[in-house]
């Protein structure tokens, strides 16, 4: 009846307390107490099976609960560092803080694997997951360590390494080893035992900031896994229980005792006959020194700079991204051109110490501290050089003019020829003489250069110093540099856009303009100070890079209109001051190279890229420079249609034919002009020197249709580089000696003429035009030239008028004459001239 009740009845309440208390008076339960109160094992049976259930419920909350999922392996992707790639194709560098190489469990050769069986567990292929008998052991090492502050041995299973390595860590306490057991178990439900040893063997760290074998094999044999002898793969063998301490040359004994110890394991095994085992204790340890990566291509600062832009791209480590540079693994193709590189250094740096020959030492790369680590320090301040057979050490110490040197191998020499002001704890620059070192001076003037392809702005070559490993500021991208007169043609360019021809005359004269009654006038000068030298054509102002025409041009035409020129081909964006015209801006030598490139374009200018694409560590392109799409590229059948193309790529910066004619007035700088030097290269070249106030900075640049080269010299916190220094005398024979270096790349062929511009024979002096005679072939003396025009902007033909009488005169006399001896008479047979050809035809292409 009480069950009838309401919940909330107090009947029913009472009701429910005495059934409660009936049951627990029930036979069944009471005959459980008795035995309960009568026998002491059923007691210690329920405290232990109480005492597992709470074990258990605390093991929960504190480990089990917070494991992580074993199902993560069979999708783990482990941090792998950047690969880099020139333009063939060939590595050239990689971003990496370890060592990793990621192989395949068939890549690895069976005694490797023995071996590591042998040393680390040997009942793998059998067990699951944890080995009882080792783990017994580790425990009772465990109780009886228990503090004394040393480390009891793991007892762990490779499974359980891999669980450690990489989804636990390495924390040294007992939950760490709970969770380490636990997740081995589960580990051997996820993944086979190839697929376990195979993350095992890639995972590992082994010491030398490597982790996995084939990383190890390279770091301490210079060798892949499948070249190691039987001792090597024994010595990688017993790496995992100190992986820094075996590899290091005074504890040589030690790890040949571990290394033999394992060939007797591989024997007991049965994973090697005991003569192989003895023929491989025979021999040395052979490790090869620590060493860095060594690639063929010394080019630090475009490295540096694709590092930068990759960085900002996809981010620097694995939180920041899954194809982050230092773990995603990688693979960039870049622009860079291993031969131009090099050349490109070496000029510079020969521009460099011929600039700097004979100065006197000017003190020290850098200074620490020369006293018990000073080995550490220099390794620390990651400074060294690659020229020749130079070194970077620090001085330890003095006596006279002589001291003693370090290296960051920790060998020492002695060293001769030392300047009064070095000391001890001077980083410096040496090279080997007799038997011990002598001093090298680094020159403490700088520079940079850059090299483009002018027909897709891929940067071919970088050098933003003379050595990259002795800092990683790159003047060719972030020193910001007067060009002086390599501005130039950009206000020449402005100037024909707005009316004027190459063959237009300009005053070679003083010119000054009232700036305000604050500043007062201002008077232009040329570069050898000289103020006047008549009237000449445009052409020969560039040519001769007069300033004050220069001026006059850029006053005549609006420096608004030059500013907005110099600013659209990217140099800089500057005021409208009259100075600018002569190369006061700041600005970089990418950017000016960039410039260039669209003046030989025929003004269409590609963005400056120096990465071509980048794939993930599966090969899947994540970016590329190039994103045009061709809809209708990849149909299986043609449609009947045009075929599809790419759009073109690139931005017109610049009238096609105002380009081509300031690049043929550009090729007469290098003909006869300020850049004479290069003329006897015999190539179709143009450029433009480039001096600023002081001299502080000279520049160069040019090159030819494919290949635009740019450069500037001069000292990091500017000063005057000495009277002598000029575009011409100290930048342009840097150039030279580039072009000399690569002359299989440079083409013959010359410039090509864009429709729309009229070549017209001229006087070089006068810029009039003339009609008998062609140019000469020695174009530096040559009176007559071919002169590109705008149509209708070509000088006009002017006959006098007595010249027109006799000859009208002439031709019909002889027309008279031919008549009477009776031969026919063509009307208006009088020859074409040359002139009159090339009009019709619209100029030569």
């Amino acid at each position: 009846m009480a069950d009838d009740l309401p919940e909330n009845e107090p009947g029913a309440q009472r009701f429910r307390i005495r059934r409660g208390v009936g049951l627990l008076r029930s036979p069944g339960l009471a005959r459980v107490a008795d035995v309960w109160r009568s026998s002491k094992w059923v007691r210690r049976a329920g405290y232990l099976l109480a005492a597992l259930v709470l074990a258990y419920a605390l093991l929960w909350v504190t480990v089990i609960r917070t494991l992580p999922s074993a199902d993560k392996l069979l999708t783990y992707q482990p941090p792998l560092p950047t690969m880099v790639r020139g333009n063939d194709g060939e590595i050239v560098s990689s971003y990496a803080r370890e060592r990793r190489v990621q192989l395949r469990f068939v890549d690895f050769p069976e005694p490797l694997i023995n071996a590591f069986l042998s040393a680390e567990d040997k009942t793998f292929w059998t067990h699951g997951g944890v080995d009882v008998f080792g783990f017994a052991g580790a425990v009772v090492d465990y109780v009886t360590k228990y503090g004394s502050g040393q480390r009891a041995r793991g007892g762990s299973t490779i499974t359980q390494q891999v669980a450690k390595n990489i989804l636990v860590g390495d924390e040294y306490s007992v939950s760490r080893k709970l969770k380490e057991i636990l997740l081995a178990r589960r580990i051997e439900g996820v993944l086979n035992k190839q697929q376990i040893l195979e993350l095992y063997l890639n995972e590992i760290p082994l010491g030398r900031q490597s982790f996995g074998v084939q990383a190890a094999a390279r770091a301490y044999f210079d060798k892949d896994v499948g070249d190691l002898k039987l001792n090597e793969a024994a010595f990688l063998a017993i790496l995992p229980k100190a992986p820094e301490r075996y590899g290091r040359k005074k504890y040589e004994e030690q790890a040949i005792t571990r290394r033999n110890w394992v060939l007797d394991q591989m024997v007991k095994n049965g994973w090697a006959t005991a003569a192989q085992a003895e023929e491989a204790k025979a021999q040395p340890l052979g490790l090869v020194p620590r060493r860095s990566e060594n690639y063929t291509a010394d080019a630090g600062y475009f490295l540096e700079e694709v590092r930068r832009q990759l960085i900002d791209k996809f981010g620097e480590n694995a939180e920041e991204g899954p194809n982050s540079v230092y773990a995603g693994g990688l693979w960039v193709r870049t622009s860079l051109d291993t031969q131009l590189q090099t050349a490109a250094q070496s000029a510079l740096r020969t521009g460099l110490l011929r600039y700097s020959a004979g100065r006197a030492w000017h003190g020290p790369i850098a200074t620490i501290d020369a006293g018990d680590r000073w080995q550490t320090e220099l390794i620390t301040s990651n400074i060294s050089i690659n020229y020749q057979d130079w070194r970077v050490g620090v001085v330890l110490s003095r006596s006279g003019g002589s001291g003693t040197i370090g290296f960051s191998d920790g060998k020492t020499a002695p060293l001769y020829g030392m300047p009064d002001a070095m000391k001890a704890g001077d980083v410096i620059a040496v090279a080997p003489s007799g038997g011990g070192w002598t001093v090298r001076t680094v020159p403490e003037v700088s520079g940079g250069m850059v090299v483009e392809d002018p027909q897709s702005g891929r940067v071919l070559a970088m050098q933003g110093g003379f050595d990259a490993r002795l800092g990683s500021f790159n003047r060719a991208t972030q020193a910001q540099r007067q060009p002086g007169s390599t501005i130039k043609p950009f206000v020449y360019a402005t100037a024909l856009d707005n009316g004027m021809t190459p063959a237009s005359p300009v005053l070679d004269g003083t010119f000054c303009v009232y700036q305000g009654a604050a500043l007062g006038q201002k008077c232009f000068r040329n570069f050898d100070m000289r103020g006047a030298g008549g009237t000449h054509t445009m052409r020969w102002g560039l040519e001769q890079s007069r300033n004050l025409m220069t001026v006059r041009i850029a006053n005549d035409t609006g420096m608004d209109k030059v500013v907005r020129t110099i600013k659209n081909v990217g140099i800089g964006d500057y005021q409208p001051f009259l100075s600018m015209a002569l190369g006061a801006g700041d600005t970089t030598v990418a950017r000016m190279v960039n410039a260039y490139a669209a003046l030989a374009n025929h003004g269409r200018q590609h963005e400056q890229t120096l990465v071509d694409y980048v794939q993930d560590r599966n090969g899947k392109v994540v970016w590329k420079a190039d994103n045009r799409e061709c809809s209708g590229c990849n149909m299986p059948r043609w449609d009947g249609r045009p075929m599809p193309r790419f759009k073109p790529l690139g931005k017109q910066v610049m009238d096609p034919r105002t380009a081509y004619q300031v690049v043929h007035m550009l090729e007469g700088v290098v003909v006869r002009g300020t850049a004479e030097v290069l003329a006897d290269l015999k190539l179709p070249l143009f450029g433009k020197t480039g001096t600023t106030t002081g001299p502080t900075n000279v520049w160069f640049c040019g090159g030819s249709p494919d290949i635009i080269a740019g450069l500037y010299m001069g000292y990091d916190s500017p000063r005057s580089l000495g009277g002598y220094a000029q575009g011409g005398r100290t930048a342009a024979p840097i150039f030279k000696q580039f072009v000399l270096d690569t002359r299989k790349r440079w083409s013959d062929t010359p410039f090509t003429v864009p429709a729309g511009v009229r070549m017209v024979k001229i006087d070089r002096v006068s810029g009039k035009r003339v009609f008998a005679g062609v140019p000469q072939d020695d174009e530096r003396k040559a009176s007559v030239i071919w002169e590109a025009f705008k149509p209708d902007t070509e000088p006009k033909r002017t006959v006098r008028a007595e010249e027109l009488t006799a000859k009208e005169a002439v031709i019909e006399a002889i027309k008279r004459a031919r008549a009477a001896r009776g031969l026919p008479v063509q009307q208006d047979a009088a020859p074409a001239d040359e002139g009159d050809f090339l009009e019709e035809q619209g100029g030569i292409y």
